[in-house]
């Protein structure tokens, strides 16, 4: 499903790429895309084992390196994703921020194929229901529960991929794209959440809701918008 997600990113960029008659060749893309995705596979793996099993990390530190059991972290490889465009960008010398915007709309389809893969592995279920499309996950005990892999392919894939790319089909003001992605992602993951069964390690961390991916999402949504704010005026890119 990475795989899928990476390739699917590559043919995206290249259409954009064409129709806006950017100055992205196929070296470049090529570039951009793996240094995005080391620190994608990098990031999120130690994101998971920071945010959501700390005390693993700390007892068991070489946990990180069994990547074979699984366990990857969407902000901790945002985060990881980030830090990839940087040197990326440093090495072409291309602004660090319209490069961003030139990645932000390749991510949701590789967000769509993660989550179908959740859905075929049959882990990260949603929380019981009786509605008639409730289904019984093997791993989740007998009780029909919501398809929440199929929320957040719906919405982190296909709505932030159709918005994202509206909204990128022509010039904007440098860091909106980029904003417009943080701000959607956020509000698609903390929408979900209240669907989505929380880990069983940490549970509902406040209020008896509050999750580990909306306390996540929340500085990311809030750094969206102070983004989408201060660029309103920005040059168009």
């Amino acid at each position: 499903m990475y795989l899928l997600g990476f390739v699917a990113a590559y043919f995206i960029a290249r259409a954009r790429a064409k129709r806006l008659q950017l100055d992205w060749d196929h070296e470049a893309i090529s570039d951009l895309i793996f240094y995005a995705a080391l620190g994608l596979i990098i990031g999120g793996r130690v994101g998971s084992m920071l945010f959501y099993q700390t005390h693993i990390l700390i007892t068991s530190p070489w946990t990180l390196f069994k990547i074979w059991e699984g366990g990857m972290s969407f902000h901790g490889g945002l985060v990881g994703a980030l830090l990839g465009i940087f040197y990326f960008s440093k090495k072409t010398k291309r602004a660090f921020l319209a490069t961003l915007d030139f990645t932000a709309p390749l991510v949701p389809f590789g967000l769509f194929s993660g989550r179908i893969g959740n859905f075929i592995n049959g882990e990260l279920w949603g929380r019981t229901t009786d509605m008639p499309w409730g289904m019984v996950f093997r791993y989740a005990g007998r009780a029909p529960r919501h398809p929440s892999q199929l929320y957040e392919a719906a919405l982190e894939g296909v709505v932030l991929l159709v918005l994202l790319l509206w909204y990128a089909r022509k010039p904007r003001p440098c860091g909106r794209v980029t904003a417009l992605f943080l701000m959607g992602y956020a509000v698609c993951r903390f929408v979900v959440e209240f669907w989505r069964e929380p880990d069983k390690q940490l549970g509902f961390l406040a209020f008896d809701w509050l999750t580990m991916g909306q306390l996540l999402s929340i500085p990311m949504f809030i750094i969206g918008f102070i983004l989408w704010w201060v660029k309103r005026h920005a040059n168009v890119s």
